[in-house]
């Protein structure tokens, strides 16, 4: 009784830095007879050989434990940045393995959800001897673009993830990362409809959606069709929906200026610089619809669109609902772009 009046507890968990091996990241695929197969590199904070190390097991704590039993350094997760998960289990749903992350009070809200297309494990293993420091550059390079808010790709912690995941009127998307020979490149950004993944959209499609998402910024967007490429791509967005909830008006401004032109229209000639603008405002219209059209079929939202059915001393609509006119609804893209004027930029 006086230990607990004194605000002590019954145990003390081993801290010592000597003793323990804090991880950095796990990746989770699917394992056999439907297993989990939880892989992270040991040790990861230390100048020791490292080793890629790999748990086959039914809950994800479990993989933690095996860690601890087959280690020298207790393994704790206090230090974890990163949670990589394999495209194939994303598609059966991923709640679970959110729900345990979010109920473990040394892992933070700020780590990166990632998801990965192919054998990230083996990967790793070819990695550790070109790049022993592989998982922090990754971090770094995610942490860099979440801090600059360029667009350029999608990063998502799990904060936000929680936030779209349980929120009315929204789904949830991250970033897919794709392993090739030369590397773990982004492919774009994967959509899901409550947490199963139903479409990965790349591309110049993902470019798109960088747009749409938000008041984003974008160092470049090439657009091959006009052989030109826009630079300090600036959106600013306005959505409106009708009271009959039939119709939404999808208008984005944009500020930008042309990086590179390999066309044959003479853009220093204002009409002529006028005639590209019209052209490029009638395909990004055009392929921002069929995003749209693609977001209807799929029955997802992951713009929180149905948020401005809102109104002033009115009941919400059931999210049910909203997603039954959403995909009927008549969506119309507009598209103002304002390109600053050809100059010699070194004058």
């Amino acid at each position: 009784m006086t230990i607990w009046l004194a605000g002590c507890a019954p145990f003390t968990e081993n801290n010592l830095i000597e003793e323990i091996s804090p991880i950095t990241f796990l990746s989770i695929s699917k394992g056999d007879n439907g297993k989990l197969k939880v892989s992270t590199i040991l040790p990861s904070l230390s100048k020791k050989n490292k080793n890629v190390m790999s748990q086959e097991v039914s809950l994800l704590k479990e993989g933690v434990q095996k860690y601890n039993l087959n280690f020298y350094q207790e393994v704790k997760s206090g230090q974890m940045r990163m949670l990589l998960i394999s495209d194939e289990l994303a598609k059966e749903g991923i709640m679970s393995i959110i729900n345990v992350i979010l109920t473990d009070p040394d892992i933070p809200l700020r780590i990166y959800l990632v998801i990965v297309k192919g054998n990230f494990e083996k990967y790793l293993e070819s990695q550790l001897d070109k790049d022993e420091n592989f998982d922090y550059s990754f971090y770094r390079m995610l942490k860099h673009y979440e801090e600059k808010s360029q667009g350029e790709l999608t990063v998502i912690n799990l904060h936000q993830f929680k936030h779209l995941l349980y929120s009315p009127y929204s789904d949830p998307f991250l970033p897919v990362f794709k392993i090739q020979e030369d590397g773990v490149n982004y492919e774009g950004t994967a959509l899901f409809q409550d947490d199963k993944l139903v479409e990965t959209i790349s591309s110049f499609d993902d470019r798109i959606f960088q747009l749409i998402n938000n008041n984003h910024y974008l160092d470049i967007l090439p657009i091959s069709e006009f052989e030109v490429v826009l630079g300090h791509v600036r959106s600013k967005i306005i959505v409106d929906i009708d009271s009959s909830y039939s119709t939404m008006t999808y208008t984005l401004n944009i500020d930008t200026r042309i990086e590179e032109y390999r066309g044959e229209k003479q853009l220093f000639d204002p009409k002529e610089l006028e005639n590209m603008k019209e052209d490029i405002e009638t395909h990004l219209e055009k392929q921002t619809h069929e995003l749209f059209k693609n977001m209807q079929e799929l029955r997802v939202d992951p713009l929180q669109l149905g948020v401005k059915t809102k109104r002033p001393f009115s009941k919400p609509m059931e999210e049910k609902k909203w997603i039954e006119l959403f995909e009927e609804m008549d969506i119309k893209v507009k598209y103002n772009i304002n390109i600053d004027p050809l100059t010699d930029a070194n004058s």
